[in-house]
């Protein structure tokens, strides 16, 4: 399953801007307007990420322009009110900076993004330094992958290895990304193992699993329903 990207460092952007930590307030806004980007990561030493500043972050001085704000907000919201009066990048940044490593799956990549609540995370290698951007839209390219190249992958990496003797060949469909596998196969147990499989190749949507086990033999099966028996699992969650 080595076709399409499966990591960071496939998808991720490498040319990227980058602030020092002195870098001034005005600066930092023109840099973001000149590169039409909402966050940028704050190196030291041989390009380590240290930080990250971003819009959120500098509207703060906006935000509380006007007025000094009262106690109470004053105790629930000290870091943004500290970054009100900051002016430097070092001032501003949220630090540590969330990162990413380049070896990472994209699939760890949403993960971060999701738990941390950011669009955009700097790509570090081992020792911390920056070697790219990977944003949001990065991670969704996967879901441009042609259908028949994903059916492809389907066929060579998953069915062939699961199902070497199916009873009745395996077929596999895919139409705007869902996988239909149809057939009969010796053991249905494995149905569920198949979709969590096919779940996994990069670019797929949903899968719809209608495998069937071996047909009902009358002499033999006469307590066993028809062999319509076989197991079906369809939707993101379905595993059983």
């Amino acid at each position: 399953m080595h076709d399409t990207p499966h990591i960071v460092s496939d998808v991720m952007t490498r040319t990227v801007v980058a602030l020092g930590r002195g870098a001034t307030f005005k600066d930092i806004v023109k840099t973001m307007q000149q590169w039409k980007v909402s966050a940028l990561p704050v190196l030291e030493g041989e390009r380590r990420v240290v930080g990250v500043v971003s819009e959120a972050d500098l509207l703060a001085k906006e935000e509380f322009r006007d007025g000094d704000p009262d106690r109470y907000t004053q105790l629930r919201r000290l870091s943004d009110l500290v970054k009100a009066g900051a002016v430097t990048a070092e001032e501003l940044m949220t630090a540590p900076a969330v990162t990413v490593p380049a070896y990472a799956s994209l699939a760890q990549a949403a993960r971060i993004m999701a738990r941390s609540k950011v669009k955009r995370l700097p790509v570090v290698d081992d020792e911390g330094r920056l070697k790219g951007i990977v944003s949001r839209s990065d991670l969704l390219k996967v879901f441009l992958r042609d259908d028949e190249e994903i059916a492809e992958e389907v066929r060579r990496e998953v069915v062939a290895h699961l199902f070497p003797t199916p009873i009745v060949p395996i077929r596999v469909e895919v139409s705007d990304g869902v996988v239909t596998l149809a057939g009969r196969i010796r053991d249905t147990t494995l149905v569920p193992v198949a979709a969590r499989l096919v779940r996994a190749v990069e670019g797929v949507v949903d899968v719809d699993c209608v495998l069937m086990g071996p047909p009902r033999r009358p002499d033999l099966d006469a307590d066993f329903p028809d062999g319509e028996e076989g197991r079906r699992t369809s939707g993101v969650g379905d595993t059983s």
